[in-house]
């Protein structure tokens, strides 16, 4: 939105209409595969592997993770959404993550995301992934930030998907 500051891809609007920095958005996708590849290639089984983030992070995860070659573990996608939302559930890497793990919490009082904006990715993603799959939390009082509970849902989440081996 013209502001200067590190983010993932550019920011035109915060709308579930707003135009959507498409180049950006791949782009970063594109750089987060890049990192998955090397972890699979030293080893780390990609369906222990992971994606999550809050706000823009949490909308690069889902994006990335949901148009991966790699079979991935879940998706941890805290106050977001989904970006270039229009382009699912065909823009889904041929549903090789139809089953993935997804945990989505949002503050119900997000004056940046506003939990609506959750609520209609959650919504979306139903018609992407295994509806079961999918967790959407919300917090009372919580704004465009995090809570103990949403970290302990968090560590929940992840504790579950992979036990220590």
């Amino acid at each position: 939105m013209k502001m200067v500051m590190p983010s993932w891809f550019d920011l035109m609007g915060l709308s579930p209409d707003a135009p959507e920095d498409e180049n950006g958005i791949k782009k970063a996708a594109e750089n987060i595969k890049a990192v998955i590849d090397h972890e699979v290639k030293n080893g780390i089984p990609a369906n222990r592997i992971i994606l999550g983030g809050f706000s823009q992070g949490g909308a690069l995860s889902l994006y990335t993770a949901l148009t991966c070659s790699h079979q991935l573990a879940g998706i941890v996608a805290l106050s977001c959404w989904l970006p270039l939302h229009r382009t699912f559930p065909q823009a889904a890497s041929s549903g090789v993550n139809k089953d993935i793990a997804i945990l989505q919490c949002h503050g119900e009082m997000d004056p940046m995301i506003p939990v609506r904006f959750g609520a209609l990715t959650a919504e979306k993603l139903k018609g992407v992934v295994n509806p079961s799959r999918i967790q959407f939390r919300t917090y009372p009082r919580m704004m465009h930030n995090s809570c103990p509970q949403e970290m302990m849902a968090v560590k929940d989440f992840i504790e579950k998907l992979l036990p220590r081996i």
